[in-house]
């Protein structure tokens, strides 16, 4: 197998030969077919995320087929398309886990984190954690789903049912959440980087309400926002945005120091949330309508081989939507 090696953090990724891997009690082995590209990624990258596998493949939006089943495998056939999902593994006893909250386990695994990921022609995965994708969707398509789709999925349901959402960020999860909510019969409100007027004319593409800069006001207040891009400041930009009772949802796993703010702007019942990772069920719910909505995922395609161009586009905007990596 070939793969795309992170050595160690603020190192380029670097192209390595390795031996093929078999796959152990409870796991599979899947032939990679696309890996989309995620913020996640930069912060492994650069050393922000505590404790990585080190050396780690990168790459937590896996699409691609089973080409070897290992022993105690139930439900999964050679040759079948699955995603591999950022959440690799959870232990199943701690508390968490009893109680329908894998997304908190206590000792979990996450997919190119602290078990390898899909910046490869081959990865190995808990097969517990791979989701039958069929046949409909391209797999470019269908990659950006595992994980900005999951996570936007999981961030939306947190928000709650209000019918005026912004969203801060409107990338890889932006546009994706954008398009569920409208079909959800939501108002969405886009907030790009200042000035950014490409990305602002593309989510009006998408039949936003509004498309401005996260340093200005929505026209009207909303009732929740949720945050995709990492930047602290933008928490209370967007606790002033929201009207009374309104939820504020931050969204990544990693986010810039979030500054002092005045306790008015959080005052009058308004809330301040976090989203960790995933449950299996919010994949099989979201998997599951993604047909009834036709989300249109906007990719930006490199080979497996341009995976640092891809990492560093992504962190200075170069694209609009998602990149997926193809070997």
């Amino acid at each position: 197998m070939k793969a795309m090696v992170l050595n160690r953090p603020g190192s380029p990724l670097k192209w390595t030969e390795l031996p093929d891997r078999q796959p152990g009690d409870g796991e599979v082995r899947i032939k990679v077919l696309a890996c989309g590209v995620c913020r996640t990624d930069l912060h492994v990258l650069d050393g922000e995320l505590p404790d990585p596998k080190s050396p780690v493949i990168p790459g937590h939006e896996i699409v691609g087929r089973i080409d070897a089943i290992g022993p105690g495998v139930a439900g999964l056939a050679m040759g079948e398309r699955v995603g591999i999902p950022w959440l690799g593994h959870t232990c199943g006893v701690c508390p968490y886990c009893e109680a329908n909250r894998e997304n908190l386990c206590d000792a979990p695994l996450f997919t190119g984190y602290t078990r390898d990921g899909g910046f490869a022609t081959a990865v190995i995965a808990d097969a517990r954690f791979a989701f039958p994708l069929g046949e409909t969707g391209s797999d470019v398509s269908l990659a950006p789903l595992l994980c900005a789709g999951l996570i936007g999925w999981r961030s939306l349901k947190i928000a709650g049912d209000g019918k005026r959402l912004g969203l801060y960020g409107f990338g890889a999860a932006g546009h994706i959440v954008a398009q569920v909510a409208k079909w959800q019969g939501r108002e969405v409100f886009a907030f790009t980087r200042p000035g950014d007027t490409g990305t602002q004319i593309f989510a009006r593409t998408l039949g936003v309400t509004w498309a401005g800069g996260s340093d200005e006001m929505p026209p009207e207040p909303l009732d929740a926002a949720i945050i995709y891009a990492t930047v602290g400041d933008l928490v209370p930009q967007a606790l002033k945005a929201v009207r009374k009772g309104g939820r504020v949802v931050c969204a990544g796993i990693h986010m810039s120091d979030i500054p002092s703010f005045p306790y008015q702007i959080l005052w009058e019942e308004r809330q301040l949330l976090s989203v960790a990772n995933l449950t299996r069920q919010d994949g099989i719910d979201f998997l599951g309508l993604v047909p009834k909505i036709g989300i249109v995922v906007k990719t930006t395609v490199y080979p497996l081989e341009q995976a640092n161009k891809a990492l560093e586009d992504l962190r200075a905007g170069r694209f609009d939507g998602a990149a997926v990596l193809v070997p």
